[in-house]
């Protein structure tokens, strides 16, 4: 009865089932972690992730890459797009967010409006004519078509994202900003990008796992194996008309997550603080 009284036990109850929960969440990629380390004969005869036969020869394998084409290839191939992308997203999706919501100049209302509809466009219905204007520039089967377009704030999301940030700063940093001589883009540069540094993150932790993870796009503009990003690479593994390497590939498939998993634990303190805050002010 102290017990129940002071609360321990609904406490203990809670708490086992909140774990029940993330370890039935989590299963899928503790079965796939548990499957990299396993023989091929036993990947898919064992329900539980935890290899009764250990096999460490995945991860060698798999490293080795397929078809002459080692896994570091396209580990660097996917840091270089993702990087190029959010390069481009922080960089020109802050600038047009600074300019919907501190400066006027006309048509601006209905440019933000026109930007928000874009959300709610979907990707495959711009798929076909971007893809004949990227083919017309010859840059099909290069990384230009998967960076060039973060240079040019086509991401709506993040631009509202980072709009919703700033609009909550007080304008009075402005105007002192402005007193002391510092024009719109001294403003941005010395008030604006420091203060809105957890929008910035979260755009760059979004940016990062959606380029790293974006199989269709790159399957559609890459066709040169050398080129291969990680989601593509890890495609080669699966052969559709013989055997497929199941165990080199969730080895792999363990070794890309990595990236995402250190990016996010480092930055998980802005990620948060910038989805809190950037809705604060409409």
């Amino acid at each position: 009865m102290t017990l129940l009284r002071s609360g321990v036990w609904p406490a203990l109850l809670k708490h086992t089932i909140i774990s029940l929960l993330a370890f039935v969440m989590l299963y899928p990629v503790l079965w796939m972690l548990g499957s990299s380390f396993k023989p091929a004969n036993l990947i898919f005869s064992e329900t539980w992730f935890w290899p009764s036969e250990w096999n460490f020869h995945n991860y060698g394998t798999g490293w080795s890459g397929i078809q002459g084409n080692p896994f570091s290839l396209f580990l660097t191939n996917s840091f270089t797009v993702s990087l190029g992308a959010v390069l481009g997203n922080v960089i020109s999706c802050s600038m047009a967010a600074y300019a919907f919501a501190r400066l006027d100049f006309r048509f601006k209302a209905l440019g933000f409006s026109l930007m928000l509809m874009t959300i709610m466009l979907p990707h495959h219905v711009t798929l076909i004519p971007q893809y004949i204007l990227f083919n017309q520039l010859e840059w099909v089967n290069t990384y230009l078509p998967l960076i060039i377009p973060k240079w040019l704030a086509t991401d709506a999301f993040f631009v509202f994202l980072i709009v919703q940030f700033i609009r909550g700063l007080p304008r009075e940093l402005d105007e002192a900003a402005t007193i002391d001589g510092c024009g719109p883009v001294q403003i941005y540069w010395r008030i604006i990008i420091p203060l809105a540094l957890p929008a910035l993150i979260t755009t760059t932790i979004f940016t990062f796992l959606w380029t790293w993870d974006d199989f269709f796009s790159q399957l559609i503009y890459l066709s040169d194996v050398s080129k291969y990003t990680v989601p593509l690479g890890l495609r080669l593994f699966l052969d559709s008309s013989s055997q497929s390497d199941w165990g080199p590939m969730f080895a792999m498939s363990v070794l890309s997550l990595v990236p995402c998993f250190i990016i996010f634990m480092l930055c998980q303190k802005y990620f948060v603080e910038g989805i809190a805050t950037s809705g604060l002010k409409g």
